[in-house]
């Protein structure tokens, strides 16, 4: 029987000293280090890494390890510390490094944790890659580096100013008086997300951005709005902005306290660099969870949207093959390829601050160019997933729900990657349509593919 693969949709993640511990990090990067230069990415050069976190506790230690096996495999080490993912991502591109590494479970709890590996250019790694990383665990190594060819750790604090330098450099224009509230999920973006945003010229309150190394995503963030709905409305701010532990994910708030999705921010983004003429070949790259509405809204619009699979990495190797300006997911996951390599929150948020001052249109306005259509998703567990393709009453039942639908809803079913369920997803131009589609569905699917 194959043994489960190490690697998960975003790196190796776990609980916390049970699942990855300080010796499987620094297996990890040791392993990470020879594959990488094995494939020729040290160029003949002395290697160098950029390592940063979360503001978990857990990643003190695990970065500590990760650092250690870097410089036991000779390379050397710039330590940025707490830093956003797309950070770090940015770093190992400025500073030519031949990888980098990131400690972070994104938005899960506090006791969970992960190691995510850069390539050259602060780009995420191929599976094929990470595989590689995987074969050279626990292999035998035979040419350790010795004396002077060891690598050194150094502290790496001005990371920190040339990555706040970089995002001001994306923001098109002042955002003098307008009123913000952005909540930091008491993460990595804690400091630099909030400074971003004064320097740029809004006015700027603060929530979930007092981290302790326990209270990471623990009712603040991108998974948890109810908190700076509450604020945006009872302070009379214009908008508001959620990130989540790594920030790499934003989400938004009207001045009404409305929720403003990933796919609506999108909506916004897509259209704005249409009209400056940087949507590269008008088209947005999305995954096939975004909601039907921002298809219909771009479609009404002349933007083209291309669907990929569930995953920023699949978001990500679209826009590379077809050098793609703009894409993303649902859960706020935006990705500007002009800017960056990976999905970065805080420059999303900004993005979307100047298309206000910009257009000087409130958010909820911008917004409004989209309309979400119902959705309904229905987890179907202890089925035998690998039938769902095959099965030809659930197909033939997918088939008559879209007739039934036309071009007012559609059906999606998904194989879950970890767990013995199919995800099924319905939207209609009503909720009571979608809920008894879905319900209808997933019948059929426990019905016929029940173990």
């Amino acid at each position: 029987m194959a043994s489960a693969r190490l690697f998960g949709t975003d790196g190796v993640r776990g609980l916390a000293n049970k699942d990855l511990t300080a010796e499987l990090a620094l297996d990890l990067s040791v392993a990470a280090a020879r594959a990488l230069g094995g494939r020729g990415a040290y160029g003949g050069h002395r290697a160098v890494a950029v390592v940063g976190r979360d503001t978990r506790a857990s990643g003190e230690f695990l970065g500590a390890a990760v650092c250690a096996g870097f410089a036991s495999a000779g390379v050397d080490v710039l330590d940025a510390g707490v830093l956003p993912t797309p950070a770090i991502a940015y770093l190992t591109a400025r500073m030519s490094a031949s990888m980098g590494a990131v400690l972070s479970a994104s938005h899960n709890a506090m006791p969970d944790n992960g190691i995510k590996f850069l390539g050259k250019g602060g780009h995420k790694l191929s599976d094929a890659t990470e595989d590689l990383i995987s074969s050279h665990m626990g292999g035998p190594w035979s040419e350790r580096p010795l004396g002077a060819g060891v690598g050194r750790i150094r502290p790496f604090p001005q990371g920190r100013d040339f990555y706040i330098e970089h995002l001001l450099d994306c923001v098109p224009t002042r955002l003098d008086g307008l009123h913000v509230v952005v909540d930091a999920a008491h993460g990595a973006a804690s400091w630099v997300g909030p400074e971003v945003f004064e320097r740029a010229g809004a006015t700027v309150d603060v929530i979930g951005t007092s981290p302790d190394g326990l209270n990471i995503n623990d009712g603040y963030g991108s998974t948890h709005l109810d908190k700076l709905q509450e604020a945006v409305v009872a302070r009379g701010a214009d908008l508001g902005f959620a990130w989540d532990g790594d920030a790499d994910r934003c989400l938004a708030v009207d001045a009404e306290g409305r929720i403003v999705d990933g796919d609506q921010i999108m909506a916004i983004i897509a259209l704005s660099l249409r009209d400056q003429g940087r949507l590269h070949d008008d088209t947005l790259v999305v995954t096939v969870m975004s909601n039907l509405g921002l298809l219909q809204a771009m479609e009404r619009e002349g933007v083209v949207t291309r669907q990929t699979a569930v995953g920023d990495r699949y978001v990500l190797e679209d826009m590379r093959a077809g050098g793609y300006s703009l894409g993303g997911e649902q859960s706020g996951h935006v990705i500007m390829s002009e800017y960056g390599t990976t999905g970065d929150g805080v420059l999303t948020a900004l993005a979307i601050a100047a298309r206000v001052v910009e257009s000087g249109r409130a958010l909820s306005e911008l917004s409004a160019v989209m309309t979400r259509l119902p959705q309904v998703l229905i987890n179907v567990k202890g089925v035998d997933k690998d039938r769902v393709d095959g099965d030809e009453v659930v197909q033939e039942t997918v088939a008559a729900i879209t007739a039934e639908f036309g071009a007012q809803g559609r059906v999606l079913l998904r194989k879950s990657g970890t767990e013995p369920l199919v995800r099924v997803m319905v939207e209609a131009d009503t909720q009571e349509r979608a809920e008894e589609a879905a319900q209808r569905l997933a019948d059929v699917v426990r019905d016929r593919l029940a173990l």
